[in-house]
């Protein structure tokens, strides 16, 4: 019989064993024991001060969820998969220890916005503590920033050398990444921070309840408005998972720069031996295997982010089974992600930057093309003529297996009488990098004004 089950009165033959494993979710809901006995408390208590159960029940509840929380933290609590879930296993222990009182729990609520609850609880912690480790992270770049400030690389598009920049510069750009990703988890934090506690199984209750005062003692600052909506509403954690997304795709273009930096061919950077690997077979090799990791790890968190899209895809409402598929890829996100940026903050406070070699190779590949054509501009040539000019300039050098700073005057004169010897002031590494100066761009001056505005909280 089903009597052992805490809604088995309806019931009257057993669970089928292999059903009861498959639909229980205590393997993996276990984590929210914390959630869920802190919104029972809560909840409690509110049952108390609107008499809808004695006072004398509300302390033996609190008394008695508390010395089972004492036990889960101790590891002395035996988590039972015959009832289902984490909330099972709490009630069901509860009333085993404070008897009567312990079944008046579940007075006007459903597990349907019990869960609801724990899952919003558990992520609204989660998204504090992610935005610390992206605090962390962008503290590492800007020390790296600081710590090589004048130190100048090439920049590239198509994987190809285009202008001289500083390698602060490049830092900075990875700050600005992460602090959007940090200020999308704080506005994913505003709906998630909303009380589901209060719509029963989906059409709200019978009973006199008071949730805002429950979201008081929760500290929620508003209590969702639809009893439907509220036990089938999963848009925060998809939202959370859309945002851990974007994110970790930041960590894996930083992780393929990373890559590519510490081979033999560039040797741009040398990242610290705790965070690289051998080879079984080539005892020279020296593995980048923690960025490649967190660039596999990507993947992993799309893959969550379109499983539970999937799920909601068709659900009606309100409450379905199919819900408690949110959980997995929600803890495996969550982990994955706090996982990757702890790493990555420590991995990138110890990396060694190669400031020679970035330098020969920002000189190469005539980086300061452009600002020869900006020479010629601010001379009076049209940009498109000028842009002629140095086409036709490079094309020589190429054939004459020179760089444009090796050009005799006669060579460049050749090009444009406009061009004088102050062509080679004009296009040396820090002239091309401090030329730039209008926001944003990669001058000394403004990156420097840059670290001081993110270091100000700005």
């Amino acid at each position: 019989m089903s009597k052992d089950k805490l809604w088995g009165g309806r019931f009257t033959q057993p669970t089928n064993k292999f059903v009861e494993e498959f639909t229980a979710s205590i393997d993996f809901d276990k984590r929210l024991y914390h959630q869920d006995i802190r919104g029972s408390i809560a909840h409690a208590r509110m049952l108390g001060k609107q008499r809808i159960i004695p006072m004398e029940d509300v302390e033996k509840i609190v008394h008695g969820l508390q010395e089972i929380l004492d036990q889960i933290e101790a590891g002395k609590f035996d988590f039972s998969i015959s009832l289902e879930d984490i909330h099972m296993n709490i009630e069901s222990r509860l009333s085993a220890k404070i008897g009567e009182a312990g079944k008046r729990l579940h007075t006007g609520r459903s597990r349907n916005d019990q869960v609801a609850l724990d899952i919003r609880l558990y992520l609204r912690d989660e998204l504090v503590e992610i935005s610390a480790y992206l605090d962390l992270l962008v503290d590492s770049l800007l020390n790296q920033a600081e710590k090589n400030i004048d130190v100048i690389m090439p920049g590239y598009t198509h994987l190809q050398t285009a202008q001289p920049i500083l390698f602060a510069h490049h830092m900075l750009a990875y700050v600005e990444m992460f602090k959007r990703d940090k200020a999308r988890m704080e506005d994913c934090l505003k709906r998630t921070n909303v009380l589901p506690l209060g719509a029963g199984a989906l059409a709200g209750t019978t009973f006199p309840i008071d949730r805002e005062h429950v979201a008081e003692l929760l500290d929620f600052p508003e209590v969702t408005r639809n009893s439907l909506d509220s036990v089938s509403d999963r848009d925060f954690a998809l939202e959370f998972l859309a945002h851990a997304s974007i994110l970790m795709m930041h960590l894996s273009r930083f992780s393929e720069e990373l890559i590519l930096w510490s081979t033999s061919e560039f040797k741009f950077i040398d990242l610290s031996d705790g965070f690289c690997t051998g080879s079984s077979i080539m005892p020279q090799k020296k593995n980048p295997d923690v960025p490649e990791l967190v660039r596999g790890k990507t993947g992993r968190v799309y893959g969550n982010l379109m499983a539970l899209l999937t799920v909601m895809k068709s659900l009606p409402l309100a409450y379905n089974k199919d819900m408690q598929e949110d959980k997995e890829p929600l803890f495996d996100t969550i982990d994955t992600v706090k996982g990757s940026l702890k790493i990555f903050a420590d991995m990138i406070r110890e990396m060694q930057v190669n400031t020679d070699t970035m330098r020969n190779a920002a000189a190469k590949g005539f980086s300061t093309a452009t600002d020869v054509a900006d020479y010629l501009v601010r001379k009076g040539m049209p940009f498109r003529d000028a842009h002629e000019v140095v086409g036709k300039s490079v094309a020589y050098c190429i054939a004459n297996k020179k760089d444009l700073p090796e050009l005799s005057i006669e060579e460049w004169k050749g090009f444009s009488p406009m061009i004088d010897t102050d062509i080679y002031e004009a296009i040396t590494l820090e002239a091309s990098v401090n030329a730039r100066r209008a926001t944003g761009g990669t001058s000394l001056e403004g990156v420097k004004r840059e670290i001081a505005r993110v270091r100000a909280g700005k």
